[in-house]
C-alpha cells in the first residue's frame, strides 16, 4: 500500500485562486478533526485524494476557513466532523449559516479505520481529518443538522433538572448519614425527601432542640404537612427526638446540619419548578407526553432528548443503542466470550432510566417476577446486571409507547414461563 504523507497549510496561505480551479464543478468533502486550538480540514475529491489538507487555529479562524470553503465554487461540498463536545459547535453553526451541509462521523468508527486508510496504525490530526472525509464518502455519516431553538431550549432545562436533581440526592445522602449518627430513629415516620423534616432540621438544628421545644416542633411540621401528616406520627417524631440513642450533637453540628437542610430545601423547591418547566416545555411532543405515562415526565424528557424521539429511529434496537444498552462481547483475560453494555450514549439517560427500572421492580408483578429469577439463575450477586436487563428490556417497550402504544409490560417477557397470568 502506498505510504500517505500528511501536511496541513495553514489558511491563511491556501492559494484559493489555485484551489479553485482544481474544484471547479466537481463534488468535494472535507473532513474536519476539531481541536481546542487548531482545527485541521481535508478536502477530498471524487477519487478519494485529498486535494489539500488545511489547518487554522480555533475559533479565531473558523470563519476564515468557512469563507475558504465558500469560495471554491464546487459543484456540492459537504463537510464532515467527529462529535468533539461543544469545541466544534461554532464552527458548525457558521457552516449552517453558508448552506454548507455538515455530516456527523463517529469517533470509534474514525479510530478503528485508521489502519485500514494506509496501512498504519498511527493517529494524528491531518490524518483524521482524511478518514473522517473518507468515511462519509463511504455511506458511514448521518446528517448533522442544528436543533431548533425550542429544542435547545427544552434541552437546557432538562439539562438543569438533572443536574439539579443529582445535587439534591448528593445533599440527601449527606443528611441520611448525619442522621444514622444522630437520630437514627427519625427515618422510620418521615421521609428524609419530604419537606416536613427538612422544614424541621432548618429550624432546630437537631433531635436535641426539637425535644426541648416540643411545640413549636409539633406547630412546624403541622404548618409544612398540612392535613396529610397524621397527628400520631408528629408525636412519634416528637417522642422519637425526646428517646434517641443517636450521639449528642455540638452547638457547630447543628449549625452546620441546619445550613445542610436550607440548602437541600433549596434544591427540592428549585427542582420541582424546574420539573414543572420542563412539563409545560414538552407539552407539544406527542412521544415524551406518551412515555411520562409509562416512566414519568422527567424521565421521558430526558430519553428524548438525549436519545431522539423514537419516531425517528426504523427499530426499537436503534434506540437502544443511542443510550449505550446494546452488548458487545469482552474478550480479555478471564472475561472471555461474556459480554457488557456498550456505554457509548448518553450517561445521563441511562441513569434515569436505571431508576424508572428500579420503581417498575418495586411496582410491577410482572418485572419484579422476571427480575427475581433473573437474579437467582445468576446466583443472587448480580443485582446491578439484572437491572441493566431490565433497563434493556425497558427501552425497547418505551420504543412503542414513544409511538402511540400503551406500556403492557406482560409483552416485555414471557409470563407463561414466568408463571403468571396475562389477563
Amino acid at each position: 500500500m502506498k505510504k500517505r504523507t500528511y501536511r496541513g497549510v495553514e489558511v491563511k496561505k491556501v492559494n484559493g485562486a489555485r484551489l479553485a480551479e482544481r474544484v471547479a464543478g466537481r463534488d468535494v468533502v472535507v473532513g474536519v478533526d476539531v481541536g481546542k486550538e487548531v482545527c485541521f480540514g481535508s478536502l477530498m475529491g471524487a477519487d478519494q485524494e485529498v486535494l489539500v489538507t488545511v489547518k487554522w487555529k480555533s475559533p479565531w479562524e473558523d470563519r476564515t476557513f468557512v469563507e475558504l470553503l465558500g469560495g471554491l465554487g464546487c459543484r456540492s461540498i459537504e463537510v464532515a466532523m467527529e462529535p468533539s463536545g461543544t469545541y466544534g459547535d461554532p464552527l458548525r453553526s457558521l457552516l449552517w449559516e453558508a448552506g454548507v451541509p455538515v455530516y456527523r462521523v463517529g469517533a470509534k468508527r474514525s479510530h478503528d479505520a485508521a489502519e485500514v486508510y494506509d496501512g498504519v496504525p498511527s493517529w494524528h490530526d491531518a490524518k483524521s481529518a482524511a478518514v473522517i472525509a473518507k468515511l462519509h464518502k463511504d455511506g458511514a455519516s448521518d446528517p448533522w443538522p442544528f436543533r431548533s431553538e425550542k429544542e435547545r431550549d427544552l434541552r437546557a432545562v432538562v439539562t438543569t433538572m438533572d443536574l439539579l436533581d443529582q445535587q439534591f440526592h448528593q445533599n440527601l445522602n449527606r443528611l441520611e448519614g448525619h442522621m444514622a449518627r444522630h437520630w437514627p430513629e427519625v427515618g422510620a415516620w418521615l421521609e428524609l425527601t419530604s419537606v416536613t423534616f427538612l422544614e424541621l432540621l432548618l429550624r432546630f438544628g437537631g433531635p436535641e432542640q426539637i425535644a426541648a421545644r416540643q411545640e413549636e416542633a409539633r406547630e412546624t411540621m403541622r404548618a409544612a404537612g398540612g392535613r396529610f401528616l397524621k397527628e400520631e406520627k408528629i408525636e412519634a417524631v416528637v417522642e422519637s427526638s425526646c428517646k434517641t440513642i443517636g450521639v449528642p450533637m455540638t452547638a457547630q453540628e447543628m449549625e452546620e446540619l441546619r445550613n445542610l437542610a436550607n440548602r437541600t430545601l433549596d434544591l427540592y423547591r428549585h427542582l420541582q419548578t424546574t420539573r414543572r418547566k420542563v412539563d409545560r416545555m414538552s407539552q407539544d411532543r406527542a412521544s415524551i407526553q406518551a412515555i411520562s405515562r409509562a416512566v414519568g415526565k422527567g424521565t421521558a424528557a430526558v430519553l428524548v432528548v438525549e436519545g431522539g424521539d423514537p419516531g425517528q429511529y426504523g427499530s426499537s434496537s436503534e434506540w437502544l443503542k443511542t443510550f449505550g444498552l446494546n452488548l458487545k462481547e469482552r474478550s480479555s483475560g478471564k472475561h472471555i466470550g461474556k459480554t457488557k453494555i456498550t456505554k457509548r450514549g448518553s450517561g445521563k439517560a441511562r441513569k434515569w432510566l436505571y431508576l424508572a427500572a428500579l420503581r417498575l421492580i418495586q411496582k410491577d408483578l410482572v418485572v419484579r417476577t422476571w427480575y427475581e429469577r433473573k437474579l437467582a439463575r445468576d446466583g443472587g450477586e448480580k443485582k446491578k446486571k439484572a437491572i441493566v436487563a431490565v433497563m434493556r428490556k425497558l427501552v425497547r417497550a418505551l420504543w412503542y409507547v414513544g409511538r402511540g402504544e400503551p406500556l403492557d409490560t406482560s409483552k416485555m417477557f414471557d409470563v407463561k414461563r414466568l408463571g403468571l397470568s396475562c389477563g
